[in-house]
């Protein structure tokens, strides 16, 4: 295959060791001549040194320009470049050379070294280009050449004389020379296009760069054009404006644009709007300017601008996040709670590993009192955002969430834009407070206009209908909170992120309230030094047991604050300026009253026909007695105790399951032929419902039927099927803290619970013997005397 040296024309005699002299942001090519400023001193000196000796240099690009470095280092060097003959000299009076040069070959760098005086100098070899197919050569050319004369017409700036050299051209290596020299490209892409080492493949790559930089010029122009003609069609609106202004102030209408306007108009300016946003801030700009500002419509469309004007639209920055920081403040702030805490941490320590504002969706679940609102607060300082709050209890209409539209009188934006506007920036932490208590009439469904607002996917282009335009939600985080899951509907509930909140144990209460309700109470009343109340934790326990009776700690709360009022009075009352006192449990019911908690009576021994259950309630768990009767009659059930539906039917499914398997425990094989039964359930005037007393029930009526005594130191919960298969419950947390307080010494619970023993606190399960259990006979056998 035949090679064709580029400069084997000039029979130039090859020189080993030449200085270099490094370029910046340009490169030289053979055949092209072109000046180049010298002004670094070891520069001039290596063109200095060349002078006096042959006037040849090789001239290498830098990859970048490096403007803090005196002199570049060989790794900062293409190797690949021009062998160049000097041809005029300019001395300029600050000391600089500018030198015309002429490139007369390509070379390949072998080895850079620096020479005494401090530049480089070069060894080399020629860069050798091979053919392949000379038709193929031939047409490159052609097509180089048309797309090059395009090019130099739609650039403008390069003269048509450029053209006429090709035509003379008769070496491909030249041709290609010439026309990369001539079009606008970054280095990097030429000394690519110069390391390739077939001609045919060089002029391909070429025509490829060249077509591509065509298509460039050409939407560049074309862009140019559009901002020229907006430029000339906004100075004719603003002419046109300027004489409407002048007509309507012959004509007496005062359309001089108020100084509120102008302010919003300049605000709005400032704002990083949308494109979207921003062409309808304009439009109603302009229809203001239009209005009378005694108009009722100037005042609907001056309260639109003031919203789009006063929403947040870009994101506060992200503070430096300190895991342990965090850690302490929720320790600070909130006694136990490790799960949520370790939610909180895990998605503090990813916001500081990502750097980046993500949202989040969590659902808190617990019974009231257990700090839920106030751990929202907790979050928002851990990750250093704002803090917007709203309820959603009692919200029935679908607009409170979406808004108005901005046609009805006295219309404003639905409570999430209004929350946004309240935290002043677009990553807040925003609490929904009640989510379980929204309902649906009429007028639409609140919760299914949340969907959009809690789901990751499709938040960031959430639409008010006050607005009317999309708004991005995805970087806000947050949170919900309810009481129970039940009534949240499933397609909301899957959105989010559900934690749960059990409730605290006596020994997590009084730490609390050492902690944090006592201190709550001197920072309200401002006692600091005046009032001084002892609080011991014998007598926290008797006011949490003699006075509440929650899973949370807010009635708790109100109970210390009473005391703190009474014993201001009684100070203020005596003329006092300050008081100190230890309280006793004498004290406290002085200060209380009579306490009008009564608590659950456990059996003291053993009865037939009486069976302790476990219940969940909305405050937490219970403590839930079952008795049951016999007399003669005709195989009735009699079921009284306020039940509800499910009850009713987890009664009958107990009562069938003891009538098919009578001879197996030992009962009459006919008995509902003769008996009857009545099974209750005291404190009749509280409704009771849930599947969860199903083996309390088959316990009671067995142990009826038989004559057989229950233990009275036994608790147990589990639904129970037909096949006397013992089925998992919820609550398991709030009913074990319900049967610890009660002192009940072991508990039956269904075997499939036993992993949501591991998510429980070690002080709830302390002094508790939990037993799991799977069908209905271990039950009874761990039940019955």
């Amino acid at each position: 295959m035949k090679e064709e040296i580029l400069v084997e024309e000039n029979n130039v005699e090859l020189v080993e060791d030449l200085n270099v002299v490094p370029l910046r942001n340009m490169i030289m090519v053979p055949k092209i001549v072109a000046p180049i400023l010298v002004g670094r001193r070891v520069t001039v000196d290596a063109v200095e040194d060349a002078l006096a000796k042959h006037k040849r240099i090789i001239c290498l690009t830098q990859k970048r320009d490096n403007k803090r470095l005196n002199y570049p280092e060989s790794k900062d060097l293409y190797r690949v470049g021009t062998y160049c003959s000097i041809l005029q000299v300019f001395r300029l009076p600050d000391g600089n050379l500018r030198i015309l040069v002429e490139g007369l070959k390509c070379v390949v760098i072998d080895r850079l070294h620096k020479s005494r005086d401090g530049f480089f100098k070069a060894k080399f070899h020629d860069m050798v280009y091979e053919k392949s197919d000379e038709l193929e050569l031939q047409a490159e050319i052609r097509a180089i050449k048309r797309l090059f004369a395009e090019y130099i017409s739609v650039d403008g700036n390069i003269p048509q004389e450029v053209l006429k050299p090709l035509d003379e051209i008769t070496k491909p290596s030249e041709f290609f020379y010439y026309v990369m020299a001539n079009i606008s490209s970054s280095v990097d892409k030429k000394i690519a296009l110069l390391r390739t080492g077939n001609i045919n493949l060089a002029l391909n790559q070429l025509l490829k760069l060249l077509h591509k930089e065509l298509e460039i010029l050409k939407l560049e122009r074309r862009i140019d054009v559009n901002v020229s003609n907006k430029l000339n069609r906004q100075q004719r609106e603003y002419y046109l404006r300027e004489q409407l202004k002048e007509i309507e102030k012959e004509l007496g209408i005062d359309q001089n644009n108020s100084a509120e306007i102008i302010e919003m108009e300049e605000a709005l300016e400032k704002l990083p709007l949308s494109e979207q946003v921003r062409e309808i801030a304009d439009a109603e700009l302009g229809k203001i300017k239009k209005t009378p500002p005694g108009s009722p419509e100037y005042t609907v469309i001056y309260n639109y601008l003031s919203w789009i004007r006063d929403l947040p639209w870009s994101s506060s920055e992200l503070k430096e996040l300190d895991l342990e920081q965090a850690q302490e403040d929720l320790d600070e702030n909130h006694y136990g709670l490790k799960k949520i805490k370790d939610v909180i941490l895990e998605y503090v320590a990813v916001l500081k590993f990502v750097q980046e504002n993500r949202g989040k969706i969590l659902c808190f679940v617990g019974a009231p009192g257990v700090g839920k609102t106030s751990l929202g607060k907790a979050i928002a300082k851990a990750l250093g955002k704002k803090f917007a709050r709203l309820s959603l209890g009692g919200v029935r209409d679908e607009a409170e969430i979406r808004g108005h539209r901005k046609t009805y009188v006295g219309a404003i934006p639905g409570v999430i834009i209004g929350s946004m506007k309240k935290a002043g920036t677009v990553n807040p932490v925003i609490m929904m407070d009640e989510i379980d208590k929204l309902s649906s009439d009429f007028r639409g469904d609140p919760a299914s206009a949340l969907l959009e607002v809690l789901d990751p996917e499709q938040n960031n282009s959430f639409r008010d209908h006050y607005l009317d335009f999309d708004y991005d939600l995805s970087q806000v985080t947050f949170i919900t909170t309810a009481n129970t899951l039940s009534s949240i509907p499933s397609p909301l509930l899957d959105r989010m992120e559900v934690v749960r909140l059990p409730g605290y144990t006596l020994f997590e209460k009084i730490n609390i309230a050492k902690k944090h309700l006592i201190r709550r109470q001197i920072e309200t009343f401002k006692t600091e030094g005046k009032v001084e109340i002892e609080f011991n934790d014998k007598v926290i326990e008797y006011i949490i047991k003699s006075y509440t009776r929650e899973v949370g700690v807010r009635s708790l709360e109100k109970q210390i604050e009473k005391i703190y009022r009474k014993v201001i009075r009684e100070m203020v009352q005596k003329g006092k300026q300050n008081t100190k006192l230890k309280l006793t449990e004498k004290k406290v019911t002085e200060y209380l009253g009579i306490s009008q908690v009564i608590p659950t009576k456990i059996l003291k021994e053993d009865l037939v026909g009486v069976v302790t259950g476990l219940a969940w309630t909305m405050v937490g768990g219970e403590i839930l007695r079952i008795e049951i009767s016999k007399y003669a009659g005709t195989g009735k059930i009699k079921l009284t105790g306020n039940l509800g539906e499910v009850m009713k039917e987890s009664a009958q499914a107990a009562y069938t399951y003891a009538r098919v398997n009578a001879e197996k425990y030992g009962l009459e094989k006919e008995f509902y032929k003769k008996t009857d039964l009545h099974l209750h359930i005291p404190e009749g005037a509280v409704p009771k419902d849930g599947p969860s007393a199903g083996v309390t029930m088959v316990t009671a009526i067995v142990s009826i039927l038989s004559g057989r005594k229950v233990r009275a130191d036994i608790a147990m919960t589990g639904e129970v099927s037909l096949k006397g298969e013992v089925m998992a419950i919820g609550g398991l947390a709030e009913k074990l803290v319900a049967a610890g307080q009660a002192e009940i010494k072991k508990v039956l619970i269904p075997k499939d619970n036993l992993p949501h023993l591991t998510e429980i606190a070690p002080e709830i399960k302390q002094g508790l013997e939990i037993v799991p259990v799977e069908t209905v006979e271990q039950v009874l056998a761990e039940a019955l005397v």
